[in-house]
């Protein structure tokens, strides 16, 4: 039985090799074959020579170059394209994805049926509290924007070879892969696991790189901004209609008009919502102007395959 285990990979040159051993040696599992498919999202480092050097101590292995920095999501659609398993496993490169739950995660896929297996965060680890806060602020609008849970939830996973098909057909530019994953279905469980330090290296993840992907995966899988565009504009009417007919009364009644301070500040929080609203139309007019060009997601600059005995250590 293959499995795939695929790891996106970016400016890891100095612990890769190690990092992936400690997978293959973690996680053993009766009767299973793991191909290991390694992505190299354009790094700036030696980290695709590390991965040549350790495919060789690699039962399977499948080594992709993309030819630029194109991001995790697009790293994670080209392994996901190129492996071949009857199941496949995404994880991270740096070991905060404890590799001893892969074999329970493939028992609960083989012997239970389950055919996407989610491994949820049970807690955040070392995240700064700025960072918890945003996450949490980030789930819970895409939660009842969306009507998908991903609250915990992170890109380490089993699917099944029907799952990953599934998730293929899904050919949107911009990907989300724990919403994708979701959305497809199937029969799945979660089982938690705790956030384990990182192996060397620090995050790639920016602020401004993680507003992006909020940003990105709200406005891909939910309308709903632009609906609360329309009640706002509803309530604006609203208060106007109650405004004019108070001003129409205060002249009949010969009151002079007053309130110039009312005037300015409903100019400014109407000019505001104007902005905002624009905002708003602009940013899903970017992702139909995206998604019209139809460019792929990433481009493969170079594909290794080998499979060979394992070299005893």
């Amino acid at each position: 039985m293959l499995i795939s285990i695929i790891i996106p990979v970016y400016n890891e040159g100095k612990h890769i090799e190690e990092n992936i051993i400690a997978i293959r040696d973690r996680a053993k599992c009766e009767n299973v074959i793991f191909e290991f498919v390694l992505v190299d999202d354009g790094s700036s480092d030696d980290s695709f020579a590390a991965m040549q050097r350790v495919s060789e101590r690699l039962q399977v292995s499948r080594l992709i170059r993309l030819s630029r920095n194109f991001g995790k999501e697009s790293a994670v659609a080209a392994g996901l394209t190129e492996a071949v398993g009857e199941a496949c496993i995404v994880m991270d490169s740096d070991l905060q994805h404890p590799p001893e739950l892969i074999c329970e995660m493939v028992r609960l896929w083989r012997e239970e049926g389950y055919e996407v297996v989610d491994a949820v965060k049970a807690d955040r680890g070392r995240e700064s509290r700025l960072y918890k806060l945003f996450a949490r602020l980030f789930y819970g609008a895409f939660n009842r924007m969306s009507g998908l849970e991903l609250q915990g939830a992170s890109d380490f996973k089993l699917m099944d070879r029907k799952a990953v098909d599934a998730w293929k057909c899904m050919n949107e530019h911009a990907t989300f892969f724990r919403g994708m994953s979701t959305w497809v279905g199937f029969r799945r469980i979660s089982i938690p696991f705790e956030v384990a330090e990182r192996a060397g290296g620090s995050t790639k993840w920016s602020f401004r790189k993680l507003a992006a992907l909020a940003i990105g995966a709200i406005t891909s899988f939910s309308a709903l901004p632009l609906q609360l565009v329309t009640v706002a504009g509803l309530l604006f009417m609203a208060g106007a209609v109650i405004l004019g007919i108070e001003t129409l009364v205060m002249w009949i009644l010969g009151h002079a008009a007053s309130g110039f301070t009312t005037v300015i500040l409903l100019l400014l929080i109407i000019g505001s919502l104007l902005m905002i609203s624009l905002g708003i139309i602009g940013t899903y007019i970017a992702k139909i102007y995206d998604e019209v060009k139809k460019r792929p997601r990433y481009v493969i600059a170079q594909h290794l395959r080998s499979v060979h005995k394992e070299i005893s250590e």
